[in-house]
């Protein structure tokens, strides 16, 4: 006789071995979430907004993005190619994940629709030891994450309707969210090769189109210009 668990057991087991990992993002992921939930209340948007933006779309910098879109004129190409460009790493995260999401059956769908920079991190980094399905591992990364990230929001929004404060200069938090993982990067990288990209086609873009319509050219040049050099930025990630 075998000792493999049952289906019911496998999915337990990949739980709890799971969860110990999200819970240093789970810190991360509520504070962001409530101040982006706040922040929409205070745009105009009761806490459903918040609510159903986190469930479907599932991308912090994109929401907080999202909300000036929404406050914007009807430019639905416009938001496609913003949307695109801001979660264009993506693609790369999941180029480099093809392998392992392989015979995760059904998952795969909401692994692929869930990934996000942190759930990308723990699922690429770290194996589960025997005895645990690594697809349901991967699954439940994902969803404690999306569970921190969605109620956070919903928390935000209802914080944000009821509590009466004052909220001036919070839409700021968005560049400090952006300059943090700025800086974060900055400490990382041995070679600074994708800040010095961003900073110096940011300013040229900026000085030729202006601060009205800097970000998309800007941003598709950041992109061109990163996957021509991928390889040599790749490989000074590699000597850190």
């Amino acid at each position: 006789m075998t000792n493999n668990p049952s289906f019911g057991q496998q999915i337990k087991l990949a739980a709890r071995y799971a969860f110990p990992h999200t819970i240093p993002i789970f810190a991360g992921f509520w504070f962001l979430g409530i101040t982006y939930g706040i922040y929409m209340n205070v745009s105009g948007f009761n806490f459903l907004y918040p609510l159903l933006m986190s469930l479907t779309i599932f991308g912090g910098s994109l929401e907080f993005v999202a909300v000036e879109m929404l406050l914007s004129s009807f430019a639905p190409l416009q938001t496609l190619v913003m949307a695109l460009m801001i979660q264009a790493r993506h693609l790369f995260y999941g180029i480099a994940m093809l392998d392992r999401f392989k015979g995760t059956g059904l998952k795969k769908i909401y692994l692929i629709f869930g990934m996000c920079d942190e759930s990308f991190s723990i699922n690429c980094s770290i194996k589960p030891p025997k005895g645990i399905d690594q697809g349901w591992f991967m699954f439940f990364v994902t969803l404690f994450n999306q569970i921190y990230w969605v109620s956070g929001a919903a928390l935000g929004g209802l914080l944000g309707s009821l509590i009466s404060f004052d909220t001036e200069g919070l839409e700021f938090v968005m560049t400090a969210m952006f300059v943090v993982i700025f800086l974060e990067q900055w400490l990382k990288e041995r070679k600074h090769y994708t800040a010095v990209i961003g900073i110096t086609v940011s300013s040229v873009c900026l000085l030729l189109a202006g601060p009205d319509a800097f970000l998309l050219p800007a941003m598709a040049c950041i992109l061109l210009l990163l996957t021509i050099f991928r390889k040599p930025i790749e490989k000074a990630g590699e000597t850190t």
